[in-house]
């Protein structure tokens, strides 16, 4: 393993959508840019030491946006035998994410939004989980998608970001909302696209391994539900099962990511080795993120993404 190619790079100034495409993409190294999106609206507008989940219920209160309900937490697991996708009104979670930002306990908002949740066609999953907020995620929710505009649920906030200059080059086929109340760990996983992962609030901690380590990770079977994760959890695996396992966090890097802060992280498949490029992302109580995926050049060549990952397991 080659370690020197495989080392986070820094970079303190946004790079261009030219020397992005010409020097950073192509080498599928992570990549770490400081204060990126400073610039933003959102970076202003949604801090919570500034009113800005207020802000949030009241500009996008009303959307209706799919909830990660997982009694796992603070680990969840993006198997989706592992969790259950409800719609609830956004409102709904930033009231969550106050009253513990706020470090209060407020009765009258808890009933208040208990009676919001009454007329849910989800009513009796979501109750279960209404004295237990920390085990409410929200993972992934649409604020554009090229590929499925009618997924989309928050185009409201669309205003309040803007794609950063080095992916003006880039044809984005999407851009998400990442917003936890309670700290979260997410299992450890590959995705099928490129992804610039930007920090609007709080701080998230990043560990990557290269390609080399995966079989380290036990990946799960292509072929399964939860194709693009890993068996195990690095910090909780039975070491008789997946004896090398132990070794995983050898190979590993780790970046801690800061409000401003924006993380390119390479698609999770490696053309060269056939193996994958996992990561694990902790995030810090009411911590807001928004990324951007989109395909790589030899992605791009394929009709589907997922018929790429067939193909290449397939030909191995």
């Amino acid at each position: 393993m080659e370690e020197e190619s495989l080392q986070i790079r820094v970079f303190e100034e946004i790079p261009s959508a030219e020397e992005f495409a010409s020097q950073i993409e192509p080498k599928n190294v992570p990549a770490v840019f400081n204060g990126c999106i400073k610039n933003w609206k959102a970076f202003a507008k949604w801090n919570p030491s500034n009113g800005g989940l207020d802000y949030l219920q009241e500009r996008a209160g009303s959307s209706l946006v799919g909830a990660m309900l997982s009694k796992s937490a603070p680990v969840f697991n993006g198997d989706i035998r592992s969790h259950e996708r409800v719609l609830l009104p956004f409102s709904t979670f930033v009231g969550y994410c106050k009253e513990l930002f706020q470090n209060k306990d407020d009765g009258h908002d808890v009933k208040q939004e208990k009676h919001e949740l009454a007329a849910s066609e989800t009513e009796d999953r979501l109750l279960q989980f209404a004295d237990a907020p920390q085990q409410i995620y929200l993972a992934q929710v649409p604020i554009i998608n090229t590929e499925n505009e009618e997924s989309v649920q928050l185009e409201i906030l669309r205003e309040d970001i803007q794609k950063p200059a080095c992916l003006k080059s880039r044809a984005v086929a999407s851009v998400n909302l990442w917003m936890n109340n309670a700290q979260t760990r997410s299992s450890t996983h590959y995705d099928p696209h490129h992804n610039l992962l930007c920090i609007v609030t709080g701080r998230k901690r990043v560990v990557l391994w290269p390609p080399s380590a995966s079989p380290f990770l036990y990946p799960m079977p292509i072929y399964g539900e939860a194709s693009n994760h890993s068996a195990i959890g690095v910090e909780n695996f039975e070491p008789s099962i997946y004896p090398r396992a132990q070794h995983a966090m050898e190979y590993s890097q780790e970046v801690v990511l800061h409000a401003g802060d924006a993380l390119f992280i390479p698609e999770g498949w490696d053309h060269l080795t056939q193996m994958q490029r996992f990561h694990q992302v902790d995030s810090d109580c009411v911590t807001i993120a928004v990324n951007f995926w989109w395909r790589s050049i030899i992605m791009s060549d394929m009709l589907d993404h997922m018929d790429a990952y067939y193909l290449r397991r397939i030909l191995k």
